[in-house]
């Protein structure tokens, strides 16, 4: 190599690098025809933690906004039935305990979870007009054998109070099970479920997913410590946010509180303290930026499941309910797919 050519290459070496360009992927959908699919995320405390006095009763007025709002599909933070059963298939990898047990479904209804679920495809293709209880308690009974409860909890909901019974599927374990998701502090069953009875959906969609975010390591224990350090370090502003919410957690009326969750102030919040931190540590192993990938790949996959919901309905409303934390990542995901428009969700909650 000539003495020009060196000066050349060691200047081009010593250079920073340019960013390339990049094509806008959410403007190749400008020229779409019809409609486009309606996504409003809408970002959830998680229910569980609530005082103790809550009262379910104080959702009214959120559901009421969500309804108003009037999705054709509903997406909650479950495990869907096929990730279950694979994670069944492969204890060694998940641990033997990746979702709650379908053995009393299994056993009142004889199917399986591929079973289950190839029934529950199959009935609802050929869902009728007005269905009979009958018909109701044995889908319900399927969903449940599905390990998909939450839309189970949606057929019981629109079944008349006296036909809430055993038969068709459903055994007495069952029946008792769907009496206490009815009671259950969780957003899927006070939020999802009795909004998609009242809308008269037939079922939820589970799209949470942890099959990427498991973390291979040798020791798990030092991972889960560093992690924990980085985020009690480096929270100020998520503490504050958690001591408002824990101030309109009491209420009669939880509109405030969730108007204040998914107002875009706090969605900063919570984007910032699961990411800057851990990105800006430098102890190594670099643990804290393993969590930040893993949390990556869940989102993502996240994402891909929301979107199939509705990917043979373009057009579609569609409402996600989950966590707080995952909305940043649902928003911007979401909003680049083509055909996706993302509501505000602070505008539907007003």
């Amino acid at each position: 190599m000539g003495k020009w050519n060196k000066v050349v290459w060691g200047a081009l070496a010593a250079a920073p690098l340019v960013a390339q360009a990049q094509v806008d992927l959410t403007k190749l959908d400008r020229d779409m025809a019809g409609p486009k699919s309606q996504v409003l995320v809408l970002g959830t405390m998680h229910l569980s933690g609530m005082p103790a006095g809550f009262k379910p009763a104080a959702l009214g007025s959120v559901i009421d906004r969500l309804a108003a709002f009037k999705p054709d599909i509903i997406t909650i933070e479950q495990e869907p039935g096929e990730d279950c059963d694979l994670a069944a298939r492969h204890p060694a990898k998940y641990g033997p305990d990746w979702c709650p047990s379908t053995a009393a479904a299994q056993e009142a209804t004889g199917l399986d979870i591929p079973a289950a679920l190839a029934e529950v495809d199959k009935t609802l293709k050929n869902w009728p007009a007005q269905p009979s209880p009958s018909q109701r308690r044995r889908l319900a009974a399927a969903f449940l054998a599905a390990s998909e409860p939450a839309s189970a909890q949606v057929q019981w909901l629109q079944l008349p109070q006296a036909e809430r019974r055993e038969g068709d599927g459903l055994s007495a374990k069952l029946v008792e099970r769907l009496g206490k998701l009815m009671q259950r502090k969780n957003e899927d069953n006070l939020i999802a479920a009795p909004l998609a009875a009242r809308l008269g959906h037939q079922r939820v969609y589970a799209v949470d997913n942890h099959t990427g975010d498991r973390i291979d390591l040798p020791d798990i224990k030092p991972f889960v410590k560093s992690v924990e350090a980085v985020w009690a370090a480096g929270n100020v502003e998520m503490k504050a946010v958690q001591k408002r919410e824990g101030e309109l957690a009491p209420a009669d009326d939880l509109l405030p509180l969730y108007r204040y969750i998914n107002q875009p102030g706090t969605m900063r919040v919570y984007a910032e303290a699961n990411v800057l931190p851990m990105m800006r540590d430098a102890s190594l192993p670099a643990y804290p930026k393993i969590w930040v990938g893993g949390w990556e790949v869940r989102n993502l996959r996240m994402v891909a499941n929301i979107r199939e919901t509705f990917r043979e309905r373009p057009g579609a409303r569609v409402l996600s309910i989950v966590g707080a934390s995952h909305k940043p990542w649902f928003d911007a995901w979401l909003g680049q797919l083509q055909g996706v428009e993302i509501v505000d969700a602070a505008a539907v909650l007003k």
